[in-house]
């Protein structure tokens, strides 16, 4: 998915109960270590649907969902974000995390 000069970006933004984060470490599995916005590190996995179409390395901004049972440690990934996406986020104030 390219972006074209003059269109404009579409961003996912986070709902109630998303919070953005930052991939600090791939542990395998289909599991990684995410450093998120409010502060907490939590173990988050990609879900089936997303595995195969989404592709994540170490420093990617990512929306993370945190689980209704361990949400302060456990929580699945929703999307990735791309650098333009990235961009605006931080244009709009809403990521205020250095990566």
């Amino acid at each position: 998915m390219y972006h074209h000069p003059g269109e404009p970006v579409r961003v996912k933004m986070p709902r109630q109960g998303e919070v953005l984060g930052i991939v600090e470490a791939m542990l395998g599995a289909n599991k990684l270590r995410v450093r998120c916005q409010d502060d907490k590190m939590r173990l988050c996995r990609i879900p089936g649907r997303l595995r195969k179409s989404m592709w994540i390395k170490e420093n990617d901004v990512v929306l993370v969902k945190p689980w209704d049972i361990q949400k302060d440690t456990n929580g699945d990934i929703v999307i990735r974000y791309t650098q333009t996406q990235v961009s605006v986020l931080k244009k709009k104030n809403i990521l205020k995390m250095e990566y």
